[in-house]
């Protein structure tokens, strides 16, 4: 199998994007992207550091992040498995993407920038869940923001082939898969929805 080498030769076997593509690059929000991204509740985080990149799911129950400003975004730390592979890379290397998705929605939204990590009191103050505060916030200063393409969410029918888990092992399985049996992974799936119920933020 041979390979593309150089620019000159993926170029000539893509040619040029059309206007639609290049113009819906902007540097800050528009009304548009911000109506947009407000109503998104989830977003994949892409970051990159001296061990490699990491993209890292991101939800709430509300706006995933909070738009500060037209050109920045804060997106709380809340509880996950504290690998803190995202944060160690921003703190390393501050560049970050975010991809956000809407149920329903065929568009996606990206934002490339750089991303900043702040512990300070007043932000983490205003994302309090009653007792809970996040560890962190995610500041991110926006580069460019724009719509991606339809096709992908289109031709995978994300959101009108219904549920597709049946039948997937768990993360029990794989746990113990891993292991070869030193972790119980029945046991883990038996006590994870209790433990995440307790421990969502």
């Amino acid at each position: 199998m041979d390979y593309l080498t150089t620019l000159d030769q993926l170029h000539a076997a893509y040619g040029t994007p059309g206007q639609a593509a290049t113009v819906k690059v902007t540097p800050m929000l528009t009304a548009a992207y911000r109506g947009w991204i407000e109503r998104s509740r989830f977003c994949v985080l892409s970051t990159v550091g001296p061990e490699g990149t990491d993209g890292s799911p991101r939800g709430d129950d509300g706006p995933v992040v909070r738009i500060l400003d037209d050109r920045t975004l804060a997106m709380p730390d809340w509880k996950g498995n504290d690998r803190i592979d995202s944060l160690r890379n921003i703190l390393r290397d501050g560049r970050v993407s975010l991809m956000f998705l809407i149920p329903g929605s065929n568009t996606a939204m990206r934002v490339n920038g750089m991303g900043r990590l702040t512990l300070d009191e007043d932000l983490r103050e205003s994302f309090r869940r009653g007792e809970a505060l996040p560890r962190s916030v995610i500041v991110i200063r926006i580069d460019e923001v724009y719509s991606q393409c339809a096709r992908a969410l289109m031709r995978s029918a994300l959101w009108t082939c219904g549920d597709q888990s049946a039948g997937l092992p768990t993360v029990g399985d794989m746990l113990r898969e891993i292991t070869e049996g030193r972790l119980d992974g029945a046991a883990y799936d038996r006590d994870w929805p209790g433990r995440a119920a307790t421990t969502m933020w």
